[in-house]
């Protein structure tokens, strides 16, 4: 169980897709710069296998924007995406409507 206080300290905002490749020698993972209103983040998600860069560029989806940056295959990832996982697929979440990017999710 976490307090109240902890789940506050997480920062959770709407960002928009605006591009996305395959790493390199992976399944899985994908690299993608994400608008989260006032930036544009670079994110690493394992999300090669469920996902082409043509069909989620544009898709708004939330992001985990206050984790520390991570490397993942020699490429720093600044935040996480959050997706529901179907078995062993991820899936994306995404707002019921068009929001701005940077919206916070509360």
């Amino acid at each position: 169980m976490v307090t109240f206080d902890d789940f506050k300290k997480i920062e959770i905002r709407i960002g928009k897709i605006m591009s996305a490749q395959r790493v390199e020698g992976t399944d899985k993972l994908m690299q993608l710069e994400v608008d989260i209103g006032e930036e544009r983040r670079q994110i690493v998600a394992g999300i090669a296998h469920a996902y082409t860069p043509e069909e989620i560029i544009g898709k708004e989806i939330p992001v985990l924007i206050n984790l520390e940056p991570r490397k993942l295959r020699g490429i720093e990832s600044q935040g996480m995406i959050l997706a529901a996982i179907d078995g062993e697929m991820p899936v994306l979440l995404h707002p019921a409507k068009e929001v701005l990017p940077g919206s916070m999710v509360r």
